[in-house]
């Protein structure tokens, strides 16, 4: 706690320090190397001395504003994707920002699945001497906490080299790998994550507003504000990661978002079904984008995460539109909650960003439950996502169970029957409910062509 109170406090000061200095300056992430999102309105934004006129030139625009309590913020038509371009700003001094790129910005976010680095995943040592691509840009946040929003985060832009991914986040790298491969144009990635963090710690406090079942998020906030906490909050603080990691980073153009986290909310399942869709407008009300595209990963297999968080993640995707959840059923591990195997992860949501966020035409999620329907002794099982159709990976459907009226679950006997799954087993005669890959470990294996595995679901929702 020590530690994170020191980078609170320093972190405070360099920003009250910044307020007080005399020069103009950009935020943080105008800064050298940096990636502007394509054509779109961006927000260029940073500090100078009360009441000076900045200029802010680059390919070709000149846009000025006047500071205002120390502060400044013009906007800049949409750029096309290219570079490397040159920006300058000045008021009573000048600054240069070299080697911008403009291309196609994500937030990667999350718990400690997003903050995994490359060195810590699937054979780094094969995948790092190939990663020669300077295109691809990652801005990685440090962690800090806070009760107030912050101004900036601290970090650097860094290029994509074998030199450098070992420490970008490894789901993030991926997905940002295989965009510039099928887009062709500069990724840039503001990666802010932090290990055994809550989904209510990335909330802001108006993100709770209006929901009964976060009342006492609120109500954690508002004693804090009355009586704050003598160290600063702890990092699983609602807000603290808003307020410190995300907020700085509002308004900066981008396409949309990668999150991989859940693991934290698992022992509450349930709220979390609200907190989710919650916290995903929050961010979209603050960024002010409209509904941009947010991707997520569902949560892997793991001995110690119920089937109920998965659930809640299925769930969030008729919640929350502009959604798309990348499956990983078949990347999991029992003993251990990091996957080392990341990249068909980062893939995955890739598939998804091409086809939500740039319109591609392609099957970018595994089967997805959608109706039972009982026909004597058997249920049918109707999905969306089918994708070239549904398959059996290696060998004959398992993981469903099947219950009758004495709600006793059994294992059952799964069959594909055209672009449905029917389900039975013996001893029931009336199906009521069919459960898919509801254990904490699911040994599951309904696919479609495409390679998508399907999500687990249950379906007698509660």
């Amino acid at each position: 706690m020590k530690l994170i109170t020191t980078q609170y406090v320093l972190f405070g000061a360099t920003l009250i320090c910044g307020h007080l200095h005399a020069e103009v300056k950009p935020n943080v992430l105008f800064s050298d190397g940096a990636v502007l999102q394509r054509e779109q309105n961006v927000q260029v934004w940073g500090t100078a001395n009360e009441g000076e006129k900045v200029i802010v030139k680059i390919a070709g625009q000149t846009v000025s504003a006047i500071a205002q309590g120390g502060k400044w913020k013009v906007e800049l038509k949409p750029l096309k994707a290219g570079g490397p371009f040159t920006m300058k700003i000045s008021g009573d001094n000048e600054v240069t920002v070299n080697n911008l790129m403009v291309g196609e910005v994500w937030v990667a976010s999350g718990q400690s699945n997003m903050e995994w680095t490359l060195n810590q995943s699937f054979q780094p040592e094969v995948e790092k001497p190939k990663a020669k691509f300077p295109q691809i840009r990652m801005i990685t946040a440090k962690k800090v906490t806070s009760l107030q929003a912050l101004d900036q985060i601290e970090g650097s832009w860094q290029e994509c080299s074998p030199e450098t991914v070992g420490n970008f986040s490894a789901v993030a790298y991926y997905f940002a790998r295989d965009l510039h491969s099928k887009l062709g144009v500069p990724v840039g990635i503001i990666s802010t994550s932090w290990g055994g963090t809550p989904a209510q710690a990335w909330t802001s406090a108006e993100g709770f507003e209006g929901q009964p079942e976060l009342k006492d998020y609120a109500e954690q906030l508002k004693a804090a504000f009355e009586k704050p906490p003598e160290n600063g909050p702890g990092p699983h603080f609602p807000s603290a990661l808003y307020n410190a990691m995300i907020a700085p980073i509002v308004p900066y153009g981008m396409k949309g978002v990668i999150w991989y986290q859940g693991e934290s909310n698992a022992g509450n399942s349930k709220q979390y079904q609200t907190l989710f869709p919650a916290m995903i407008a929050d961010w979209r009300a603050k960024w002010k984008l409209g509904d941009f595209t947010f991707l997520y990963v569902q949560i892997a297999p793991f001995q110690g995460q119920p089937p109920e968080i998965r659930e809640a993640q299925f769930l969030t995707l008729a919640k929350s539109k502009n959604t798309g959840m990348a499956v990983i059923t078949d990347y999991g591990d029992a003993r251990d909650i990091h996957p080392k195997q990341k990249e068909p992860v980062g893939h995955r949501l890739s598939l998804a960003a091409r086809a939500l966020a740039y319109g591609e035409k392609l099957e970018y999620s595994g089967p997805l439950y959608q109706e039972m329907k009982a026909k004597g002794d058997k249920a049918w099982i109707s999905f969306s996502h089918l994708g070239g159709g549904l398959v059996a990976k290696d060998g004959d459907l398992k993981g469903f169970t099947i219950a009758g009226t004495d709600g006793k679950f059994v294992l059952a006997k799964a069959e594909i029957k055209g672009d449905k799954v029917v389900v039975s087993a013996e001893g029931v005669t009336d199906p009521q409910a069919v459960r898919y890959g509801w254990e904490n470990v699911p040994d599951v294996n309904l696919f479609n062509k495409d390679g998508l595995p399907a999500s687990p679901f249950r379906t007698d929702v509660p």
